[in-house]
């Protein structure tokens, strides 16, 4: 290492500070609870100077009503089912083993059941959308194994904020643009062939859009892999378990609710990652074991992600 370069456990713990600074003194929350879909693929952390393509699509079905830290009535909630299914295309370019960047083009499948205000009837509302784009840039040269990173960009007003029949806060975009903060740190136990990682990531929305501003954001992922088993010409299946922490805060404006708004949820969030040599498959499913709501709350069961990408 560089002796110019920062100490990278150093630099890591100062970003985690910093965004758990910055969620302190900006509590705000989006409804849909798709930011946690953006940690804890370990298929793209950066490895070397290459370019990565990759595609990834999450699933997430919203029909409990929730209160605190635990069930309540349907009756307690307007809202009856928010069902989504988000696919994402990316591209990841490291121009050399220091700095990268990330582009990710998202579209937004959504179903939403609600009571109407002024009848009290059922109605059902289905849109489909281009979401919020994400751009950012990454910074990875505090090692030379790049096992360390912090990652920047903005998130940029591209979904779809207007559908009519959707609230403000399920809405396939949010009409803002925010500014996201991150990195990772990877450790490896020796010649054990274990491994671990944490990552962290801060959606901060930077404006208001028509009344409404959607939540700071904080989501991050804990999680330990084995060397996983060789299965032959290049071909590799790997394990992996963690832990996921999503934090939302309140939403505000004069479009918002918030006090049916924000939340902070665990899921335990086993994967597998199959690596055919320069493709990688992987697929999680993501169970809440703790989850506390401000207010009502549509809340899930389980969720899952897979990832297909494939490096040059």
């Amino acid at each position: 290492m560089s002796h110019s370069r920062l100490p990278a456990r150093a630099a890591l713990g100062t970003l985690l500070l910093g965004l758990a600074f910055v969620w302190s003194s900006s509590a705000q929350a989006c409804a849909c609870g798709c930011g946690v879909f953006d940690v804890g693929t370990s298929a793209l952390l950066p490895n070397g100077a290459n370019t990565t393509v990759f595609l990834q699509a999450s699933y997430l079905d919203q029909d409990t009503n929730w209160a605190g830290s635990s069930s309540a009535p349907k009756a307690d909630n307007d809202d009856k089912h928010i069902r989504s299914e988000f696919y994402v295309a990316g591209l990841q370019e490291m121009f050399n083993r220091d700095w990268g960047v990330m582009v990710e083009l998202p579209y937004t499948q959504r179903h939403f059941s609600t009571l109407d205000d002024d009848t009290g009837t059922l109605s059902d509302f289905n849109h489909g959308s281009i979401g919020d784009v994400r751009i950012s840039g990454m910074y990875t040269g505090f090692s030379a194994d790049m096992s360390t990173g912090l990652t920047f960009g903005l998130k940029l007003a591209t979904g779809d904020w207007r559908y009519p029949g959707f609230d403000r806060d399920t809405e396939i975009g949010t009409g803002t643009t925010d500014l996201l903060l991150g990195g990772y740190h990877q450790t490896y136990f020796g010649q054990s062939n274990w491994g671990s990682f944490i990552q962290a990531q801060l959606d901060q929305p930077l404006n208001t859009r028509a009344g409404y501003r959607p939540g700071t954001e904080l989501d991050s992922a804990f999680g330990v892999y084995s060397g996983g088993w060789n299965l032959g010409n290049g071909v590799r299946l790997t394990p992996i378990l963690q832990a996921l922490v999503s934090l939302r805060a309140r939403d505000a404006g004069a479009n918002a609710d918030p006090a049916s708004s924000g939340y902070q949820r665990l899921l335990f969030a086993p994967a597998l990652e199959l690596r055919i040599r320069r493709i990688r498959l992987y697929a999680d499913v993501e169970k809440p074991v703790y989850q506390h709501v401000n207010g009502n709350q549509l809340v899930p069961h389980w969720q899952g992600k897979l990832t297909a990408s494939l490096g040059f």
